[in-house]
């Protein structure tokens, strides 16, 4: 007898599964759907895709426009893992041809470099430099093609009787009331979206981690300062040069959290990037006018459980990284994966095995990412509240990981990601 698919994770009851022919594919119909995804982002159009290609039905929620949704700048180093759903998602042929392969990426320490050898340390691995506008871009034609529907600027989108069997969503838009009812919701509508306030407060537990400092970002059509990113540690503070193509670049740098933008201009971010950058990073750093320029705090954040009878939150509705590690996204699309898997699993097999241990297995590989993003911001960045001695142990202990080649292959093995299923027996 198959688990109580209205329960919680943690609860034990155990009650008759659904009948087949609940699940089968319903028909065409404006009011019912079998997953309802909240969230045009990345995450919730990924799993869109994927669940169509297994002859799924599923509508997607957005608040936003989709011009909106494409002008949200973001992180673009996709490990393996994520560039392999892609492709088994349809979208993958643009970001083949125009994203760049980066065999490795170089950390400036105090005036000198040492190169981590993704491609040598791992046995083979390595990431993939595309800009998630690009991505969503892919993911929306996709779904444009064919003929999926994706519901933007729906207006006050609301999740009701996810712990039931009866699942639906509400929203408004053009001025009138709309109800559709589901099997399933996907949260993927960020951290601030509306899936993951919707579970009773003493059935989720928050944990988190705020940072003493953010990071001011510019982007700029200018060539890359290096062929790979450079992760910078300097008593200035931390810099990163990184970049979207052979011809637009990203660059951040460490700034207090009491900054403003207004006191940034272009000038003097360019200016501050030459004094934590090398003689050699200076040379080839060539400026431009800004295209967007942010300041972004930095936290670790996760909630326990991700699945609430009926609803799964995915993605940034579930958990922040610090973007030292570059796993937003990557976390984002593991995150899709086992939920999509789930699902096939549940309509084509009458299994819910795999929504049964859906959080569970997003929250393993969840903490190992967050541990490393927090370990690699620890190691990178300043923080001077801590007082001389914080400094002189970040200093001793990379030393120690980067004159070790088992130091080095820690770093190289967590940058382009474990293995879906790393450490399982």
């Amino acid at each position: 007898m198959n688990r109580d698919l209205n329960s919680s994770p943690g609860d034990r009851g155990r009650t008759r599964p659904l009948s087949r022919s609940r699940r089968m594919r319903p028909p065409p119909s404006s009011q019912r759907t079998q997953v309802a995804i909240v969230g045009a982002g990345p995450a919730g159009l990924l799993l869109g895709l994927l669940l169509h290609n297994a002859g799924i039905d599923a509508v997607i929620f957005e608040r936003r426009s989709p011009e909106y949704v494409l002008g949200r700048v973001r992180a673009g180093v996709l490990e393996q893992v994520t560039a392999d759903l892609l492709d088994q998602a349809g979208v993958g042929e643009r970001m083949r041809r125009d994203g760049l392969v980066h065999h490795g990426f170089e950390m400036l320490v105090h005036g000198r470099r040492h190169r981590i050898d993704l491609h040598g340390l791992t046995g083979g691995s390595t990431v993939l430099v595309y800009g998630q506008t690009e991505l969503t871009r892919d993911l929306m034609d996709a779904r444009r093609a064919a003929g999926l529907p994706t519901l933007y600027e729906a207006q006050n989108v609301a999740v009701h009787d996810f712990e039931g069997p009866h699942p639906y969503v509400t929203w408004r838009q053009s001025g009138q009331e709309h109800r559709l009812s589901c099997d399933f919701i996907a949260g993927c509508d960020g951290s601030h979206g509306v899936c993951r306030a919707s579970p009773p407060s003493g059935a989720i537990r928050e944990y988190e981690r705020l940072y003493p400092f953010g990071w001011l970002g510019l982007l700029a059509d200018t060539p890359p300062v290096s062929d790979e990113l450079i992760y910078i540690n300097s008593e200035r503070g931390f810099a990163l040069c990184s970049m979207r193509s052979r011809t637009r670049s990203r660059f951040y740098l460490q700034v207090p959290l009491t900054d403003e933008l207004s006191q940034w201009s272009d000038e003097r971010f360019w200016e501050e990037l030459r004094r934590r950058l090398d003689e050699a990073g200076r040379e080839r750093l060539i400026t431009a006018p800004s295209l967007e320029k942010s300041i972004a705090p930095l936290r670790s954040f996760v909630v326990e459980p991700l699945r609430f009878g009926r609803l799964f939150l995915v993605g940034d509705a579930g958990h922040i990284v610090p973007p030292t590690g570059a796993k937003g996204l990557n976390l984002a699309a593991t995150d899709v994966k086992y939920l999509s898997d789930a699902l096939i699993e549940y309509y084509t097999e009458d299994s819910p095995s795999g929504i049964d241990h859906y959080s569970s297995r997003c929250l393993r590989r969840i903490w190992r990412a967050e541990r490393f993003s927090w370990w690699l911001t620890r190691l990178l960045h300043q923080f001077p509240d801590e007082g001389p001695i914080a400094s002189k142990l970040q200093q001793a202990e990379l030393d120690y990981l980067l004159n070790s080649e088992t130091g080095r292959r820690t770093i190289a093995e967590n940058y382009v990601g474990l293995p879906l299923d790393f450490g399982e027996t």
